[in-house]
């Protein structure tokens, strides 16, 4: 197992609960059965916060302890951009993804193609959520 995949699962600040969260969603993997649930605080189409509870595999959890970290503060489009160009990066290692997202270049790639569907949860939760 990847090294940096159990360093970024190990931040689990955002593992937490919302109170009076504006969105929120759970999802299963219906593959391997990971859970996930997610809390959002959205304002005027800016993700202000995100929490998460999960059972999953521990490249599920890396997956959204870095997206908790990374997509406060983001615009729902942008993350929406973000998601279509993550689908890709499991096939095409030369996406070139903007500063904020870059971090996810390390997991999201060819060798952890066969965790996609673990990687891709968390994304997928939220987007459901803001559905």
């Amino acid at each position: 197992m990847d090294l940096k995949i159990l360093e970024i699962a190990s931040h689990t600040e955002n593992k937490k609960a919302i109170s009076n969260p504006t969105h929120s969603s759970k999802n299963k993997n219906p593959i391997c059965g990971d859970e996930m649930e997610i809390s959002l605080i959205v304002k005027k189409d800016i993700i202000e916060d995100m929490a998460y509870h999960c059972k999953s595999c521990v490249y599920c959890q890396a997956s959204v302890s870095l997206l908790s970290r990374t997509i406060k503060h983001k615009n729902i489009q942008e993350f929406k951009d973000f998601l279509n160009t993550a689908e890709g990066m499991f096939k095409d290692s030369k996406i070139n993804l903007k500063n904020s997202w870059k971090e996810f270049s390390e997991i999201f790639d060819k060798k952890n193609m066969a965790r996609k569907e673990c990687l891709l949860l968390p994304l997928r939760t939220v987007l459901k959520a803001l559905q």
